[in-house]
């Protein structure tokens, strides 16, 4: 299984025509017009996923803001974008690939392997100079079976206690950890004993991914090693999908708590810490 493919692989597959399925899943908080993006200029071939109904079931308070769908609703979206069983799917997005990555976590944990992220995305694309096209593209129905349960997750309850056996990293900006901002959620603050890892820290300043061994020492300084068990949220486990993908390529694996901050934050019953440190 891999992790990256960088611009120059992708449009050398392109070119000696080897099949492909490019899925473009622009999206970012705050910004509601992915799909606008997409019809305006994307990678030739891509197809939109909306990851706020694609990728995400409705916002509930007890499953947080962007609940995993069930295995069906994900093969059957799927099999709309084209994905056929053996098939090489590379997804992107023009935001270091944070919100890509949520695609690739799911393709994994539904036991897809062969699923990349565009390294740098959509703007190292562009640096390179390679072609791009405008308008809908839709791709001939796919026959991909999906199932579940490829990647490690852990619910609330685990999380509470993750710190005690392990290491909970929290991938949000450093300002929401610490509880000096919340734009979105009930409470400000993190998960008592969860380390600050935000994703920008997993990415040079072009958006690209740092090398593996600048991942592997990053992580090591929050206190990951091979040994110790390693979870991760964000706010609704979106850009957490981003930061195990950056363990990955450090050589590490951990597991995603998928309802994150969003889901801990609605229940009065859990504590949060504020400041820079775990608490």
């Amino acid at each position: 299984m891999g992790t990256l493919m960088d611009v120059s692989a992708l449009n050398a597959r392109m070119a000696s025509g080897q099949r492909t399925v490019l899925l473009d899943v622009r999206w970012a908080l705050g910004d509601p017009d992915g799909r606008a993006h997409y019809l305006r200029e994307h990678i030739p071939g891509a197809v939109y996923v909306d990851l706020p109904t694609e990728l995400a079931e409705p916002a509930e308070p007890a499953r947080g803001r962007h609940p995993l769908p069930p295995a069906e609703k994900l093969q059957g979206a799927a099999r709309r974008w084209g994905v056929c069983e053996g098939d090489t799917v590379v997804a992107y997005d023009d935001a270091g690939s944070t919100s890509a990555a949520r695609l690739w976590w799911m393709l994994r944990n539904a036991g897809f392997g062969t699923a990349y992220l565009l390294d740098g995305g959509l703007p190292a694309w562009r640096r390179a100079g390679f072609p791009l096209r405008g308008g809908l593209e839709q791709a001939a129905p796919g026959d991909v079976t999906l199932t579940g349960g490829g990647m490690p997750v852990i619910d609330a309850a685990e999380a509470a206690g993750w710190a005690a056996r392990g290491v909970l990293l929290d991938a949000r900006a450093g300002e929401r950890y610490r509880g000096e901002i919340e734009p979105v959620d009930p409470r400000a603050g993190h998960i008592p004993g969860a380390v600050s890892a935000p994703t920008t820290g997993n990415l040079d300043d072009v958006g690209r991914f740092l090398p593996t061994e600048e991942l592997r020492v990053r992580f090591a300084r929050l206190g990951v090693d091979a040994a110790t068990p390693t979870a991760v949220y964000c706010g609704s486990g979106v850009t957490a999908a981003h930061e195990i993908a950056a363990l990955e390529i450090a050589g590490f694996s951990a597991a995603l708590f998928p309802g994150s901050f969003s889901e801990w934050s609605n229940d009065a019953s859990r504590p949060v810490a504020t400041g820079p440190e775990p608490g």
